[in-house]
């Protein structure tokens, strides 16, 4: 697994106005310390969407297979083929992050979100796969219902409550192992009542810090894990021309990239976005959500 280095897992993890800590090796111990709300969701609406099961993906959408002893399988990037070679296809994600106890702060005027974004990337008509917290969706129900009736973009889960699912991890509260699966359900029902459709049964772990025991506590949940090849870099950046050059000098075909939806801690995403998407395009790029980046591959 890649050193998170300064992304999702800081921005909302590391206490009012923190800078992100050094980038850590991959951790490798259980996560035990602080667990999240109790699991649960307020039921849905009359007329909403049905949540996702668990493993259970939309028809056309692909999920690996668990590993050895049942392991929750991860998936890095691509290795897209077109019959000329490598395809350039190249997969964006954003990590939607919020904590399950970031109330206060949105509360006060911090902002979680980042709606101009989202509306560049429409704009540009750039296809997307957001990684959101269920906590994330539940302060901003109008925007993550909009994201995922979007056919451009799909929603995956980043846990409900942005919890770390091993340690360290950069500071993070952790989910004890038997509340991590059901960390990962409360978020899916936050999707379903936001009114979210285009919901797929993938998973980023906050931090993207995992271990064995997060892999097998995982496994009921029946979710892909998704990590990245390339890291954007734009937690707490101020230059979008520097998120840019980290990502411009990154991807390769069938790369999946890692930024963020989170106004208050990454605001350079959206003007970097203007400037990487058409440069990508121009070398042939083609912009693809990462069910197609791994149906493809």
């Amino acid at each position: 697994m890649a050193a998170y280095g300064l992304l999702g897992a800081v921005l909302v993890g590391c206490g009012e106005g923190a800078e992100p800590p050094a980038p850590r090796a991959k951790p490798g111990a259980t996560a035990s310390r602080t667990p999240p709300p109790a699991p649960g969701g307020t039921p849905s609406a009359p007329g909403a969407p049905a949540a996702p099961k668990p493993g259970a993906a939309p028809a056309g959408v692909p999920v690996l297979k668990p590993g050895p002893d049942g392991l929750t399988p991860v998936y890095t990037r691509g290795a897209a083929r077109s019959a000329r070679g490598a395809e350039k296809v190249v997969a964006l994600t954003f990590d939607a992050d919020m904590t399950a106890d970031q109330g206060p702060r949105a509360a006060g005027g911090e902002r979680f979100d980042n709606p101009e974004l989202i509306a560049t990337l429409r704009r540009l008509k750039v296809d997307a796969t957001i990684f959101m917290t269920g906590r994330w969706a539940e302060e901003y129900p109008d925007q993550a219902g909009s994201i995922g009736r979007d056919p451009r973009f799909e929603i995956a889960n980043h846990s409900y409550s942005h919890y770390a699912f091993a340690t360290p991890c950069y500071g993070l509260p952790t989910v004890a192992a038997p509340d991590m699966a059901a960390d990962v359900r409360r978020a899916f029902e936050s999707f379903r009542d936001a009114g979210a459709v285009n919901v797929v049964p993938y998973f980023r772990f906050p931090g993207g810090c995992y271990d064995d025991t997060a892999r097998h506590a995982l496994a009921p949940a029946r979710v892909t894990a998704v990590q990245w090849d390339v890291v954007g870099g734009d937690a707490f950046a101020k230059d979008p021309d520097a998120v840019a050059e980290q990502v411009l000098s990154g991807v390769r075909p069938g790369s999946l990239v890692v930024l963020h939806c989170t106004r208050s801690a990454a605001p350079a995403t959206e003007r970097a976005i203007r400037r990487i998407v058409p440069e990508l395009r121009a070398r042939g790029y083609r912009f693809v959500k990462v069910s197609e980046l791994m149906r493809a591959g």
